[in-house]
């Protein structure tokens, strides 16, 4: 199977309503996997009709998504360089820009996913071994 031939099938795949996806050949077998997509959002009930309701001492939060390091491609995440090794990055770490937050496996080559800028990281989303898909959050950072 061609390199072309890979990527026309996930970008098939990617445009397809199915969520998972296993081929297996005399020469390589492809798993492709999707996220969960959430259920549509309900229509809000007309201001007019909305019921009210006030907790004291409630705060309301505002605070915006932090951004996300994403899945470059479609694979299995890992955390570390080794079962035995320590995670390349943990939440709460400053890590700097192009540093090595994990590995991502596909097809059993190993890529770096780097840190796109200075940061601290914030939220890890993924455990050792997850199946990602490709553009998945793995990490939530805060810029530096």
């Amino acid at each position: 199977m061609t390199n072309q031939e890979i990527y026309d099938l996930m970008d098939r795949f990617q445009r397809s309503s199915i969520h998972s996806l296993k081929l297996s050949t005399q020469d390589v077998t492809i798993e492709l996997a999707k996220a969960p997509v959430a259920a549509a959002p309900v229509q809000a009930m007309p201001a007019a009709f909305a019921p009210t309701v006030s907790v004291p001492g409630a705060a309301v939060s505002a605070q915006p998504e932090l951004p996300a390091i994403s899945a470059p491609l479609v694979g299995t995440y890992y955390a570390a360089s080794a079962p035995d090794q320590a995670p390349f990055v943990a939440v709460g770490d400053k890590v700097k820009k192009g540093q090595t937050v994990c590995l991502i496996e596909a097809m059993k080559m190993m890529s770096e996913v780097p840190a796109p800028c200075d940061c601290v990281i914030e939220e890890a989303l993924k455990a050792n071994g997850d199946l990602v898909a490709f553009g998945e959050a793995l990490f939530r950072y805060k810029p530096c």
